[in-house]
């Protein structure tokens, strides 16, 4: 239930913006070296619509030649995991416990409201270290940050930030649509619903079973991990510059991972299928809402240029060399 009211507060937040933006954002370019990038105005709802190219495109990329080397080190890394899973799991189950770090979700609830005749929780907070990590890879994150970048292009008029809204929306629709339809492939038992510390994998299960017993069934691949690669990646490729959202980011990856581990939910094998397929969305739509066009640069001249930010000129030289 909670990841149902994720999603539609997150679709809600998603159409109101598409539709004040689509007349008025504008797109925008920006230069890195000798590559102009231009940003394109998002049609409205096009962070649905583009999901069937989307899906094609990422199809398209696994079969490109170079696209072997990362497939082969993310098989080579789950075979290793899978080999070593449970010595993983009682390391970590050990670290946690040695440092009081309880495994056990308990979360503060903050709002509750009567839906469909159920008592459901709207706005909770995490009541321990384990489930704060946890939470992060569970929508909330990316839907705060899209909402915010949104809201900052609008007043601002930054199309980058609106476009890397929308770009966040779309890949988080993306990679869950995909983690989903992998997970009702693979049907991966959890560790908390395994009795000898081992997993089974009962392939393509039913309809009925996925949905009454579901931690029986949807370990393979982490939809947390993927969620938090797309975001992460996303943000990366849009904002170069920024140079702390990749170890910052891959960090919480990595600790929520642990925290997956320590609490019963998945296996370390879990997590190199869902980081390269969450990074492989995210690149993705990330080709699809950009264009990108060689500049012309003459070497050893000086350019001049004026650009218009926050209603002012700024003028400004370059030298190339």
């Amino acid at each position: 239930m909670k990841l149902k009211i994720n999603f539609i507060f997150f679709l809600l937040s998603i159409i109101s913006f598409t539709y004040s933006n689509a007349q008025s954002i504008s797109s925008i370019s920006t230069f890195q070296d000798t590559v102009t990038i231009s940003y394109l105005k998002p049609k409205p709802f096009s962070f649905i619509t583009n999901i069937p190219k989307d899906a094609v495109g990422v199809l398209h990329g696994i079969c490109k030649k170079n696209a072997i080397k990362p497939a082969l080190i993310m098989v080579g890394s789950t075979v290793l995991f899978l080999l070593t899973d449970e010595v993983i799991a009682h390391s970590v189950k050990q670290f946690a416990r040695h440092n009081n770090i309880s495994a056990a979700e308990s979360n503060i609830n903050l709002w509750t409201a009567n839906i469909a005749g159920k008592q459901t929780t709207l706005l909770k907070l995490p009541g321990n270290i384990n489930t704060a990590f946890y939470q992060l890879g569970q929508g909330l994150p990316t839907i705060l940050l899209s909402t915010g970048l949104f809201t900052f292009g609008k007043i601002k008029k930054d199309a980058k930030a609106i476009s890397t809204a929308n770009q966040l929306a779309e890949g988080f629709i993306l990679m869950g649509i995909g983690t989903q339809l992998f997970k009702r492939i693979a049907g991966r038992q959890t560790p908390g619903s395994s009795i000898d510390d081992d997993s089974k994998w009962r392939l393509f299960p039913s309809t009925k079973n996925f949905q009454t017993n579901t931690p029986n069934y949807d370990a393979f691949p982490s939809g947390h991990l993927a969620t938090l690669m797309s975001t992460v990646t996303t943000l990366a490729l849009n904002y170069p510059n920024k140079r702390y959202i990749k170890p910052v980011g891959y960090s919480i990856i990595g600790l929520v991972g642990l925290s997956m581990i320590n609490n019963d939910v998945h296996w370390a094998s879990d997590f190199p299928f869902a980081i390269g397929f969450g990074y492989l969305c995210a690149k993705q739509v990330f080709n699809r809402s950009i264009k990108l066009k060689p500049t012309n640069i003459n070497k050893n001249n000086v350019t001049y240029s004026v650009n218009y930010f926050n209603k002012q000129l700024i003028p400004s030289f370059v030298y190339h060399f």
